[in-house]
């Protein structure tokens, strides 16, 4: 059977790298410019671009062309997906812990 939530293999290897991060973090008040993206930020604006290029590719974020500019935001449905993929890690790895707690109880001499 086939898992229906998406792999993050490609999400995480975008948010791997701290600048794609810094963007990430700043499109979580809404949706900007690649303009007010970059500001700030130690590098150009042209590789500003290519990093929102990468998160765009991984399915991180949504664009939304507004005249001559382009709008970024993050991309909720995917989020929804990655956080879904996370809930059932952590869930599986605190399934695992108890398992083995309740093992070491049994174990041990009363």
């Amino acid at each position: 059977m086939t898992d229906p939530i998406p792999q993050p293999d490609a999400a995480f290897a975008a948010l791997a790298d701290p600048t794609r991060r810094a963007l990430i973090d700043r499109l979580r008040a809404g949706p900007l410019p690649v303009g007010r993206l970059a500001a700030d930020l130690p590098i150009s604006r042209p590789a500003v671009s290519q990093h929102l290029r990468v998160l765009s590719d991984a399915g991180l974020l949504e664009v939304e062309p507004q005249g001559t500019r382009r709008l970024y935001r993050l991309a909720p449905d995917r989020l929804r997906e990655l956080r879904a993929w996370l809930d059932g890690l952590w869930g599986d790895a605190m399934d695992s812990f108890a398992a083995r707690a309740r093992e070491i109880a049994q174990e041990s001499p009363k």
